[in-house]
């Protein structure tokens, strides 16, 4: 009986062997491999049916769910238009009812054009593009044979993918060269704002060694980390994708590129002529060395990964160096990428030719990872700081809390992204975005896409269950209907139920996914082979409480609202949600015109407890408030003002350290808070405990911010005025 394999799941498909620009750090042309010069300027169409008949054999003899094609070359639009077409519909003519097709395109971009983008529209193509960043950096090496500069029409073709079809802009690449500034190179990435930015070491191997600058033996990883820190700064306003695999496989994650981590390497290449190759990077190796002696006229996939040239990348920590195995860091480096170990006499037993840049960039990225998270920087005024401690705080004080929330919300979605590993989810909200930011600001603001968020990006990725990974589905088919978007999304079924975060959920029992199509605004649940649309007497809505001024969600329904500590309702009953719809509206009305108006900035989500239970609130949950069953309009009323302070001053201290990284001093610093605001109804008992706790408080070791806060503190309570009926002593 034959050993099991690791079926492919990535296939690089040579469309074209020729290119139009002579980049001298090209690994095809400029590299040990001469290979190209035997074989067809550009694959046949023969070629292509028996690749894709090869593809479709292969998902359906190890099920696979979706299979990841990327047209390559040399430079693949000399392929045409034409022939890129056919190709694509041979393709999924093949995979049609075995599985789904992710379908790229990786160009220098030098000849795209609007009629590529609308065959590419038409056909369901993505385009990623190669630049290396500024013009200075792009003219180093990406030249015309001729040292005729290709910027400008790079430039234009990643402006026509952003502007007009930014459905098909699928990311940047780029080659890293340390003679370039690091902040100007990833200041004109940023600016092209592609949905991803991959940087690559230049192929190299022990015999023929990077560019190094004199006495600089890690050149590469100080301009990384340049980068690293500013993109960090920044709030990660892009995915980098070596970045968030270095964050990802430090905390037990798969590692999202094939150059890090222990990842067996899925990945095979079909040559123009039909040859099964190895990683492209080889090139840089030796004569020869991707070659496999398989093709698609005479081998299966199957055959072709028991090479073991297939085998020897798919072994894991056994098959790395001795150095590589007592590496404290080789989880995450996984000994670099493969062709980068090579070495004459003794293959690829090496460490990686980058083994001091990887050590030293890896260290500095995990010691910045186990700080408390990065998020965008935002500062508050002093008088805003001062005013809250004092219980004075004005609607637009409050208003200034929410921007960084948002910027918080985002950073958590986009690392949530990266641990579910769901491209195309995360590329649904890229489109949305770009369609409308304010409507995607706004879904991610919501309490419990917060929630799930920060969960996936703070618990160990080996914990999160598929409902936490596929959740991102979800959210992405939301974001479609907020953004007239047309998508088709499978999501997870948990506890019976589709969950789409903000609108609500359908019943899905004895399903374990389903896929949930979005046109115009509107969507339809496939469940037990029959679409369901938001008429169905399966669906069950979030429901509204407006009233006073104030318009907000009672959710009894999103899968990530427990997360208060206590037992949440699950659905109400329609006589009970017709309860809660006038007892709110009621409360609302004993509140006072500056409270309502600070709400309208930082609430927007309630949830249903037991009636025995408290009030409550959850740092993960910016906006939403959890209220217990049955208590009358004036109790809620009070709830509702002592439970919002207390999330104001939850996302305060996510900005300002007033507690010294203390949890027992952050939660005394929430209660004061939160009965300071209901002052004027707490009777001598309950002023009595006040007072104790800021004294606590005050008598605590603080930062000094968190000193100033707490004299804020004493000196509103000190000018309360005494309750009725008390005597003074």
């Amino acid at each position: 009986m034959r050993p099991p394999i690791v079926p492919f799941r990535q296939f690089v498909l040579k469309v074209a062997s020729r290119c139009d620009l002579a980049c001298d750090h090209c690994y095809v042309y400029e590299h040990a491999d001469t290979s190209w010069r035997g074989r067809p300027v550009v694959m046949s169409d023969e070629t292509a049916v028996r690749a894709a008949d090869r593809i479709a054999e292969h998902a359906a003899e190890h099920r696979i769910r979706t299979t990841h094609v990327v047209f390559h070359g040399g430079e693949p639009l000399l392929a045409g238009i034409e022939r890129l077409r056919r190709f694509a519909r041979t393709l999924r003519r093949a995979v049609e009812g075995v599985c789904d097709l992710d379908l790229r395109i990786h160009t220098n971009g030098v000849l795209l054009s609007r009629a590529f983008c609308d065959m590419f529209a038409d056909e369901g193509v993505k385009v990623g593009v190669s630049i290396d960043g500024d013009r200075v950096a792009n003219d180093r090496h990406r030249l015309y044979a001729n040292g005729r500069s290709s910027y400008e029409q790079v430039i234009r073709a990643i402006t026509l993918l952003r502007d007009d079809y930014p459905h098909l802009y699928a990311g940047l690449l780029c080659t890293i060269d340390v003679r370039n500034d690091p902040i100007a190179v990833y200041e004109a990435l940023v600016a092209l704002r592609p949905p991803r930015v991959d940087f690559l070491l230049p192929h190299a191997t022990w015999d023929n060694p990077p560019l190094r600058p004199a006495g600089r033996d890690t050149a590469y990883a100080d301009w990384l980390i340049t980068v690293h820190d500013r993109w960090r700064a920044d709030g990660r306003p892009v995915p980098i994708r070596m970045f968030d695999s270095i964050i990802l496989t430090a905390s037990g994650g798969d590692s999202q590129t094939e150059s890090l981590g222990l990842r067996p390497s899925d990945l095979v290449v079909l040559e123009t002529d039909g040859a099964y190759e190895q990683a492209d990077s080889l090139k840089t190796s030796f004569d020869g060395a991707p070659a496999t002696g398989f093709d698609v006229f005479h081998h299966s996939l199957s055959e072709a990964a028991r090479h073991p040239g297939f085998a020897a990348r798919q072994g894991g920590l056994d098959s790395l160096s001795e150095e590589c195995r007592r590496c404290p860091l080789v989880t995450s480096c996984g000994g670099g990428l493969y062709a980068h170990r090579y070495r004459t006499g003794s293959g690829f037993a090496n460490p990686s030719v980058y083994c001091a840049d990887l050590f030293r960039l890896i260290s500095h990225l995990v010691a910045h990872e186990r700080r408390r998270p990065a998020a965008a920087v935002h500062r508050l005024p002093v008088a805003t700081v001062d005013a809250m401690a004092s219980g004075s705080a004005t609607p637009d004080d409050i208003a200034r809390l929410r921007a960084p929330q948002l910027s918080r919300a985002r950073l958590a979605a986009r690392r949530a992204a990266t641990v579910a590993a769901d491209e195309e989810s995360w590329s649904v909200l890229v489109d949305a975005e770009r369609a409308d930011r304010a409507a995607i600001d706004d879904l991610l603001s919501h309490p419990y896409v917060r929630a799930w968020a920060a969960r996936c990006a703070a618990v160990d990725p080996a914990s999160l269950t598929a409902a936490d990974t596929g959740h991102l589905a979800a959210v992405a088919a939301v974001a479609a209907v907020r953004t007239g978007l047309a998508v088709k999304v499978t999501v997870p079924v948990v506890h019976g139920f589709v969950h789409l975060p903000a609108l609500g959920r359908m019943r899905a029992a004895g399903e374990d996914r389903a896929d949930v199509e979005v046109h115009d605004g509107s969507f339809a649940v496939r469940v037990g082979g029959r679409w369901h649309a938001e008429d169905s007497g399966l669906w069950e809505p979030v429901r509204l409480v407006d009233g006073a001024g104030l318009r907000l969600l009672l959710d009894d329904v999103d899968p990530y609202r427990d997360c208060y500590g206590l037992p949440v309702e699950d659905r109400l009953t329609g006589e009970t949600a017709t309860e809660w719809g006038e007892v709110v509206p009621a409360a609302l009305t004993f509140l006072t015109d500056d409270q309502r108006a600070a709400m309208r900035d930082g609430l927007r989500v309630l949830t249903p407890l037991a009636p025995s239970a408290p009030g409550a609130t959850s740092r993960a949950a910016y906006g939403a408030i959890a209220l217990p069953l049955g208590a009358g309009p004036e109790t809620t009323a009070r709830l509702l003002v002592e439970h919002f302070h207390r999330a104001q001053l939850g996302a305060l201290l996510d900005l300002l350290d007033l507690a010294g990284g203390d949890a027992n001093h952050e939660r005394l610093l929430c209660d004061a808070y939160g009965l300071l605001s209901v002052a004027a109804l707490l009777g001598e008992e309950e002023r009595a405990r006040l007072a104790t706790t800021i004294g606590r408080i005050s008598d605590a070791t603080l930062p000094a911010a968190g000193h100033r806060f707490a004299a804020k503190l004493t000196e509103a309570v000190t000018r309360l005025p005494q309750p009725a009926g008390s005597r003074p002593e």
